[in-house]
């Protein structure tokens, strides 16, 4: 695939685990950009290119009105395309988020349509081979599973060989579960999208489902 922007929930706690595998496949799509997810559970990709200020100004509203989420990731399984993969639970609140950006942008349906209307929230560890499978994968990762993890932002990262960065980011504001009705979400004057410094563009592949 050419380079592409992807809608992407950073997971830090498999940070450091993800980089590290991708820079053993291909160390060219590992950033340099130190806000970069290489771990991540993906909203909605491939998204526009070029986003336009409407455009932008849509995701902010969808940000700010969905509540940080909270998963377990320890289920470890792999696509029929070969992708190994980390099941998050409940998936539910990330199926939300999916259907309320493909709401607002009916031309960007999730990975083009190729794998169908309904896509299972994942977090990708690596893709099989004649030497990584799903058992390898899980020595590899040792004691690290299961994890807990918060999702706290949402991020438009461009990504590409050689230029894989962060566009936009937002934090995720919405009215977390129990809050009262009508209590503030957001406090005044707190920062909706935050620009990154560069936006590179050009087209080589990405090999990896995001």
């Amino acid at each position: 695939m050419p380079g592409h922007t992807v809608l992407q929930l950073p997971a830090p706690p498999l940070e450091a685990w993800v980089a590290e595998r991708t820079r053993h496949h291909d160390a060219s799509f590992v950033s340099s950009d130190p806000g970069f997810a290489h771990a991540h559970i993906t909203a909605l990709a491939p998204f526009v290119r070029s986003p336009t200020r409407a455009q932008l100004r849509t995701i902010t509203g969808i940000a700010t009105a969905t509540a940080p989420i909270t998963v377990q990731l320890g289920e470890i399984d792999q696509f029929p395309d070969g992708i190994i993969h980390l099941r998050p639970e409940p998936d539910r609140p990330l199926r939300d988020l999916t259907d309320a950006l493909v709401d607002a942008f009916p031309d960007c349906p999730p990975y083009e349509g190729r794998f169908g209307p309904r896509v299972d929230p994942h977090l990708t560890l690596d893709a099989a081979s004649g030497e990584v499978t799903v058992e390898t994968t899980r020595r590899l990762l040792g004691g690290i599973l299961p994890v807990s993890c918060t999702l706290t932002e949402l991020q438009l990262a461009w990504w590409e060989s050689g230029g894989c960065h962060v566009m936009h980011r937002w934090r995720l504001s919405g009215p977390a579960a129990g809050r009262r009705s009508g209590e503030p979400a957001v406090s005044p004057g707190q920062p909706r999208a935050h620009p990154a410094p560069r936006d590179r563009r050009a087209p080589p592949a990405d090999r990896r489902r995001p």
